[in-house]
């Protein structure tokens, strides 16, 4: 991936910004901001971070946008302290405090074992204040209204789930536990943390959390807000698909051929597949339908 952004013209071009999302903020407010940057209404961003969060969030601005669905399902990685002995409403901080139990008993060794318990193929219970629909209607909106909702569990894959640190606090009555975690979509970490402080009898909720990685956009590429109000700047739609998806070059005749949505022969494999022009232009993504490949979405028209 091409880690280098393009300085990008109010109101022109498609690409991807790679927001650094500033604690406070709602995904909404920085796809708010995103317009008034680039000049357009038409932009959108893929995977909601709760105002409490920071980190990555990925915009997409004009033809970039089509890429959204297929970012919202890939992996993610996430920085985040974990409070043993406290049990909030929302599994995080922002919610009200309801019971406290003393952790001072609980021992590194301890935490470790009940966390690799967590890592792998596990079922997991979203948050009740998820964005999760119940009946039409957000979970959290359920919640703020005293309603009380059960969400099913959910198979997810929790492909890393690292303590970096132990940290008694307010006398060893609680602990804070620094993590790293490699995630499927859809995994929610304020859960992990819920269901650890379960596991160890102790009660636990998320205090800080920060995305550091969405498919292959790292926070490495990430600007925050200040920086892109004095120096707006995308990753190219070429650059961005060829992160994204296996990559496929094309003949000028095939260029043209998909230019008019038809068939070429198969991709090597079943996956989406980004397919580009003799130039390096994005042409279409492409999936296989019986012996050829269909364009899923064509880019470049004739």
């Amino acid at each position: 991936m091409k880690t280098g952004l393009e300085n990008t013209p109010s109101g022109v071009g498609s690409g991807l910004v790679i927001v650094d999302k500033p604690q406070g903020w709602t995904s909404h407010d920085v796809v708010g901001r995103t317009r008034r940057l680039a000049g357009t209404r038409k932009v959108g961003h893929a995977g909601t971070l709760d105002p409490m969060a920071t980190g990555v969030l990925v915009v997409g601005v004009n033809k970039a946008t089509r890429l959204l669905t297929y970012i919202v399902g890939v992996s993610k990685t996430y920085t985040a302290t974990m409070r043993l002995g406290e049990t909030t409403v929302t599994d995080d901080a922002e919610g009200e405090l309801l019971q406290a139990r003393i952790a001072a008993a609980v021992t590194g060794d301890m935490i470790r074992a009940e966390v690799l318990k967590l890592t792998g193929e596990i079922s997991q219970v979203p948050s009740s204040v998820s964005a999760i629909k119940v009946d039409g209607e957000r979970s959290y909106a359920r919640v703020r209204k005293g309603e009380d909702v059960a969400l099913a569990a959910r198979p997810v894959t929790v492909g890393r789930f690292e303590v970096h640190d132990v940290r008694r606090e307010r006398g060893g009555k609680v602990l804070d536990v620094d993590v790293t975690v490699d995630c499927s979509s859809g995994t929610y970490i304020r859960a992990l943390a819920r269901d650890l402080g379960e596991a160890l009898g102790v009660g636990g909720h998320l205090t800080a959390l920060r995305r550091t990685r969405v498919g292959p956009y790292g926070i490495e590429a990430a600007r925050t807000m200040e920086q892109l109000a004095g120096n707006f700047e995308m990753l190219p739609l070429d650059d961005a698909a060829r992160a994204l998806f296996p990559n496929r070059e094309l003949t000028a005749e095939e260029t043209t051929e998909l230019s008019f949505g038809r068939r070429v022969a198969p991709n090597d494999d079943g996956a989406v597949t980004a397919a580009f022009a003799p130039d390096g232009t994005l042409v279409a993504l492409l999936k296989n339908k019986g012996d050829a490949a269909k364009p899923d979405i064509v880019f470049a028209t004739a």
